[in-house]
């Protein structure tokens, strides 16, 4: 009895180690890269349309052979855009999982709680939307952001709008619980305006409503009220979604302006007469060889996935994270990161230096590098949307030589 207990116990033993070996050598044949999205709640349209782009980025990377012969693997976790399950999901992701780098998280609210955790355990964490001033300079060396910060973006955007729409006056609504929305219509905007003579009506009383909240009657009625020639809605696309609509049924068929938040192809359909003005370094109509490529690559995968609309169109948040992962893959190869687990915290090290000295990587509206403050220094444009289309307004500019 004890020979046949001895034999089991060997025979089980010997499975498990073989198994563990099997596990770690499919791990040592992959590079593994992380990202954060928020596939549900407020900013779900653009957390299910980042994975289904991730998704392809992936299968392209493979078929073309993988990264130095490896296979491509990206794991995405969805933070329900809550900074506090976006610290969670960079913990998971580089304690667990052990990635070698993390793209996201994507809102300025959830990167000022999880990118003090990426520096704590020594990953490169880069947003694809945030764009809050400051947010991965307070959180150097591994914060990194594919954005432009909202200051240098206004500075183009305030003068397009006041010379277009002949703009003296403005009022400002703004959600007060999002970050980089709170930014925009509370410092950003007012300081920019006041250098344009732009007089803000209710600058001691600027509007306020909260996320999620879809009764915003009351509050636009006190737009209404101030007679402005513009609008500022400092908030993200599905929260103005609810802003515009409102305004549409009241009459108020003022332009607007706001941040990069605003863009999206959803918000168009919200009230199509009315214009809105943002700037962007990516929209789905850009003439530009790169982009057009990818947009008809991923753009009929979007249309396909559940839960996002028959007619969208890749975001510039898309653009944004595809040009992270593949950043993170080029200086995998030419870093000489080897995916190995005893070098993973050289090789986390080898991607923070890779981004931090990058120049002139080819994004899809030009060359990419940051800053010293870990943001993008890239192309922007400053774009309209009015009729269902984004078209460009400006010629293209970039924050160090203007337009």
């Amino acid at each position: 009895m004890t020979t046949i207990r001895t034999s089991v116990l060997g025979l089980l033993l010997g499975t498990a180690m073989a198994l563990t070996g099997s596990v770690i050598a499919r791990a040592e044949d992959q590079i593994t890269l992380g990202a954060i999205v928020p596939s549900s709640g407020p900013f779900a349209e653009w957390g299910r349309a980042n994975t289904t782009t991730l998704n392809l980025l992936e299968k392209q990377v493979n078929e073309a052979g993988g990264v130095g012969g490896k296979k491509l693997k990206i794991v995405i976790y969805d933070d329900n855009a809550k900074p506090a399950e976006a610290a969670n999901a960079l913990r998971k992701l580089a304690g667990d999982d052990k990635v070698l780098a993390i793209a996201g998280p994507l809102t300025s609210s959830a990167c000022e709680v999880s990118f003090p955790v990426a520096n704590e355990m020594k990953i490169v964490s880069t947003s694809q939307a945030s764009s809050k001033p400051g947010v991965a300079k307070a959180n150097r060396p591994w914060a990194f952001r594919n954005t432009v910060d909202e200051g240098i973006l206004a500075k183009v955007s305030v003068p397009y709008f006041k010379k277009t729409f002949d703009v003296k006056t403005v009022a400002v609504i703004y959600d007060a619980k999002d970050a980089v929305s709170t930014a925009i219509a509370t410092k950003i905007m007012p300081k920019v305006f006041a250098g344009a003579d732009i007089k803000v009506l209710n600058e001691s009383d600027l509007i306020s409503f909260n996320t999620g909240e879809l009764d915003v009657s009351a509050q636009v009625t006190k737009l209404k009220g101030l007679n402005p020639d513009g609008v500022v809605i400092g908030a993200d696309y599905s929260q103005a979604i609810t802003v515009l609509r409102e305004m549409k049924r009241q009459g108020l068929a003022k332009p607007v302006i706001g941040g990069t938040p605003l863009i999206s192809s959803a918000i168009l359909r919200a009230a199509p007469e009315i214009p809105i003005v943002a700037p962007a370094t990516f929209y789905a109509t850009m003439k530009s060889p790169k982009a057009e490529k990818f947009v008809a690559e991923v753009q009929p995968l979007l249309r396909k996935t559940s839960g996002l609309p028959s007619d969208i169109e890749p975001s510039m948040y898309d653009a944004n994270i595809y040009e992270i992962v593949s950043m993170y893959v080029a200086g995998i190869k030419q870093a000489g990161v080897s995916g190995k687990a005893d070098d993973l915290d050289a090789d986390r090290t080898k991607i923070r230096d890779y981004l931090t000295n990058l120049k002139g990587f080819e994004g899809f509206g030009g060359p990419i590098s940051f800053t010293p403050d870990g943001d993008a220094a890239k192309t922007f444009f400053i774009v309209q949307g009015q009729n269902g289309a984004w078209t460009t307004k400006e010629s293209a500019c970039s924050a160090e030589g203007g337009c």
